[in-house]
């Protein structure tokens, strides 16, 4: 038999949606897990934005693909800590068989609700750096997933590459994400071996996006911005501000260089998410534990190059030096 999905709306905390899915396939032979059990997942993603849909819709997709029966929770806590909070708590009560979380704020709330329930993330730079395992070749704890760790040095060294005349460079981040945290210092270790000097700009919340770039202007000749989930969700704004002051701007990865960006080099999100689904798979049929799970990250032979056309001719970027 054909799996099945049926999906349907209904109101969910923190002001979310709730999705509830339900795959099924007949029989189930050869695949270890019961025909008869529906297993209930819950999905805990941070915010909206293209990167971590797309890891959302990959999950999804490798549990369709699986043949089991399961009932996805999705929750999405719109970047606020305290209903991630609450959603985890929900999901611990609600007794889920495993927990998906989209992004460390959402893994760090789950993680500290829970240390009996499996729990698998994805776009988590350093799940060690977060403190969500003891090691990310052999967690050790209830958490494992798939690691969003960015090619910083490659994106920088593309940023010279395009912008050879770039003299100073702005790094745009939200200074509560600790990932991004990690991918600036990366950053400004690269941009110092090329003897590029920067500045950091960090907002606290997406109401501060505006006048931080604004200030940027005049101060910068290109800026940097990692996968951090604050800027991507307000990329479009960022973008804007760019082309509308001649500044370039090379983000994190795909979706935020669709929205704004000048060009990036970007790991595949939809992979990720796919990747930490089929990890779910084996935890629910019993044949793995998240605790012997090493961190899996995409190959990077994989690695996509990015270029926004529209915003290169609007700034009067020739872009054409990436295709050799």
């Amino acid at each position: 038999m054909k799996s099945i999905s049926r999906r349907s709306f209904v109101a969910g905390s923190a002001g979310a949606a709730t999705l509830l899915a339900l795959a099924a396939c007949g029989g189930n032979s050869g695949n270890g897990g019961s025909s008869d059990k529906t297993y209930k997942v819950g999905v805990l993603q941070l915010t909206e934005h293209s990167a971590l849909d797309a890891a959302n819709k990959g999950f999804i997709a490798a549990l369709d693909e699986s043949g089991l029966k399961y009932e996805a929770d999705q929750q999405n806590a719109q970047n606020d800590q305290s209903a991630c909070a609450t959603i985890a708590s929900k999901f611990v009560g609600d007794g889920k068989d495993l927990i998906f979380v989209i992004a460390t704020p959402a893994a760090q709330a789950v993680a500290g609700a829970t240390s009996d329930i499996p729990i698998v993330g994805t776009a988590i730079t350093d799940y060690a750096g977060a403190k969500l395992v003891k090691d990310n070749d052999k967690p050790g704890t209830n958490v494992t997933g798939t690691s969003d760790m960015n090619p910083v040095d490659d994106q920088i060294a593309m940023l010279h590459k395009v912008l050879p005349d770039a003299k100073k460079v702005g790094l745009l981040f939200a200074s509560n994400e600790a990932n991004s945290e990690i991918q600036i210092e990366m950053a400004e270790a690269a941009l110092d071996k090329l003897g590029l000097s920067h500045d950091r700009y960090t907002v606290s919340n997406s109401n501060e996006i505006q006048s931080v770039v604004e200030s940027m202007v005049g101060k910068v000749d290109a800026v940097y911005s990692p996968t951090d989930n604050t800027i991507a969700a307000g990329m479009a704004q960022v973008g804007q501000i760019a082309k509308e002051n001649k500044l370039p701007i090379i983000p994190g990865e795909k979706g935020m260089c669709e929205a704004g960006g000048l060009c990036t080099l970007s790991i595949d999100y939809t992979e990720l998410g796919h990747m930490a689904g089929e990890m779910a798979v084996k935890i629910l049929k019993g044949e793995s534990k998240p605790e012997d799970m090493a961190i899996e990250q995409e190959d990077a032979s994989k690695l996509e190059v990015v270029k926004n056309d529209d915003m290169a001719q609007a700034l009067g970027i020739d872009l054409s030096v990436l295709d050799s």
